[in-house]
């Protein structure tokens, strides 16, 4: 017999986000994916001097900004045909390289890992058989019996508070658990490691953009950091010695901790590499250039679009071909609600039809979600780490297809795994690897540019508006870690006329579009097991391994100014 049930919010996620699903013999076979949030930053970007775009976007969410920076930057800098200094491209490099390390590794242990994990569990773990695991799968400093001692019991008495803050909504005990106490008990520890690593490396974005989270130094047509290595105010050697102190205890972690958990818990659910694959059409942008030419030439991590799960083609991405629909989204198009619009031309025009809170269900035949619905050649697509690692893979990229193979070998499985909830979780892993193996590359680059005596990181020549065109129109794109994020900007009269931004979780939580077809969110869950309706887990398990930022794809904003809340902090 056919069940609705409802999981709202979903927790462990930035934003506000609905999932809706029918149940039939133990298996989901129809979803809905909701956010019932609204953005409306475009709208007060527009008028505004496009130079300072990039510092309004950050405010499209509060955990995204180095992403929104760097893809507003390029929109303007695409726009005007402004081409950066290396130097400039080098510390965009190293900003957004660490950002996607942190970001993934706060992921996997603060965001995803308690729905493989059971704390409940780790309670009833022997410490020395926990260490004895750890000694077995890496050489991390972290593993002695009293160690592990320890973590327990400071578990135990938090969890003798009865307050377990981040760990007390969730389904402890639920059958679908599968890992033994003791490693259990291990994820724990790296969890409460994991939480003093980030802090620590995301440092290198106090050094080279001032501040995180909101960093200050990016700017149309380069960086405003000074380069200059006698100067103790601007980035030299000091500096850049700091700088690598922090990618390799990033690098330590990644390799001893990271990976060396994904492969030890990943054996015991090894049934989720045939789950949540859904439409199984992939897109990336490409990231991280590396040559003179500047973005979007020479990128490390290359773009392309993947069909239908054909490994043996990858098709070039072409921005014209990208669309948005708001048939099942609460929003009007000018023209009709069933046709789609380029991001040039795309619409903000808000119209709430939904049910009056509170509600049981939404009208999901209608409309039903804040989130547009975008489409590539008119296709649902899926963005994020693996789409990257996937058109890396097929493309032959040389550390994606090693790294890949090795983690395929060791967990005595074929590339079709990929295509999976298990597989999007890996590929996170795997980008991490590479990512932080190379960011002292992306050092070596810059110092020995700085060596030539190449001090430059701002190109001026068009900073003036008078050396602008009457009218111009561009899109920058960047691969953030939770997948393709693009922005697209017209400006007339030297002010932004529009300005639309379609971001990872725009495309991965869209609804259905004006033919029906799901989103990858929705698609996602047809057929995955339900072991207890009331306590959907495994919902959880697909949704979370794709990272929802709802914050990103809609915002919060009302167009008159006024006070909707207020908060005291005792």
């Amino acid at each position: 017999m056919a069940q609705k049930i409802v999981v709202d919010p979903i927790t462990r996620i930035e934003g506000h986000l609905r999932i809706e699903a029918v149940v039939e013999n133990g298996k989901i076979t129809d979803a809905w994916s909701s956010s019932t949030m609204f953005r409306g930053v475009e709208k007060i970007l527009q008028g505004r001097d496009p130079r300072d775009a990039w510092y309004f976007t950050q405010r499209f969410c509060g955990v995204c900004t180095t992403v929104h920076s760097i893809a507003s930057i390029r929109a303007v800098e695409n726009a005007l045909n402004i081409k950066i200094p290396f130097n400039a491209e080098m510390i965009r490099n190293l900003i957004i390289g660490i950002q996607l390390v942190q970001d993934h590794v706060i992921h996997f242990y603060h965001l995803h890992a308690l729905d493989w994990v059971d704390i409940v569990s780790a309670l009833k773990a022997d410490p020395k058989k926990t260490a004895a695991l750890q000694q077995s799968i890496s050489p991390w400093k972290y593993s002695s019996e009293s160690y592990f001692k320890g973590v327990q019991d400071k578990v135990a008495a938090f969890a003798k508070t009865g307050r377990l803050g981040p760990f007390g909504n969730a389904y402890w005990g639920h059958p679908a658990y599968k890992l033994p106490p003791e490693a259990n008990l291990m994820a724990v520890a790296h969890y409460l490691e994991a939480l003093n690593l980030q802090k620590e490396i995301i440092k290198v974005h106090a050094i080279l953009g001032s501040k995180n989270p909101h960093p200050q130094t990016f700017l149309v047509g380069g960086m405003s950091i000074p380069v200059d290595p006698t100067s103790q105010n601007a980035l030299n050697a000091d500096k850049i010695a700091m700088i690598n102190k922090y990618f390799a205890m990033a690098k330590e972690f990644v390799e001893q901790v990271y990976i060396p958990d994904v492969l030890a818990v990943a054996p015991f659910y090894l049934e989720w590499a045939k789950i949540g694959t859904g439409h199984k059409n992939y897109l990336s942008y490409g990231e991280f250039p590396e040559g003179q030419n500047g973005f979007p030439n020479d990128l490390w991590f290359p773009s392309g679009v993947i069909l239908n799960g054909d490994l043996s083609k990858v098709l070039p991405v072409a921005q014209e071909k990208i669309t948005e629909y708001v048939t099942h989204s609460w929003y009007e198009y000018t023209g009709g609600d069933d046709k789609a619009k380029h991001p040039y031309e795309g619409e903000l025009i808000w119209k709430y039809t939904g049910p009056k809170p509170p509600y049981e269900y939404l009208e999901t035949d209608k409309k039903y979600s804040w989130v547009k619905a975008p489409r590539y050649d008119d296709k649902a697509m899926e963005v994020g780490p693996l789409s990257r690692m996937l058109v890396g893979y097929a493309k032959g990229h040389k550390e994606i297809k090693e790294t890949v193979d090795a983690v395929l070998k060791k967990l005595g499985v074929g590339p079709e795994v990929l295509f999976s909830t298990l597989g999007r979780t890996a590929a996170r892993a795997i980008e991490t690897l590479i990512v932080v193996n190379r960011l002292p590359k992306w050092v070596d680059m810059l110092v020995a540019n700085i060596k030539t005596g190449d001090l430059s990181i701002h190109n001026g020549e068009k900073w003036d508006p008078e050396h602008w065109p009457q009218s111009a129109k561009g899109y920058g794109w960047h691969e953030a870690p939770r997948g393709a994020l693009g922005h697209w900007i017209v400006v007339e009269d030297k002010k932004i006329k529009n300005y639309q931004a379609v971001v990872p979780s725009t495309w991965n939580a869209s609804p259905r579009d004006a033919k029906g077809i799901r989103g990858q969110y929705e698609e996602s869950l047809i057929g995955t097991p339900i072991a207890d309706p009331k306590k959907p887990l495994e919902i959880l398990r697909t949704i979370h391994s794709f990272d929802p930022c709802l914050a990103c794809a809609v915002h919060v904003y009302d167009e008159k100014g006024e006070l909707q809340s207020k908060v005291k902090v005792l």
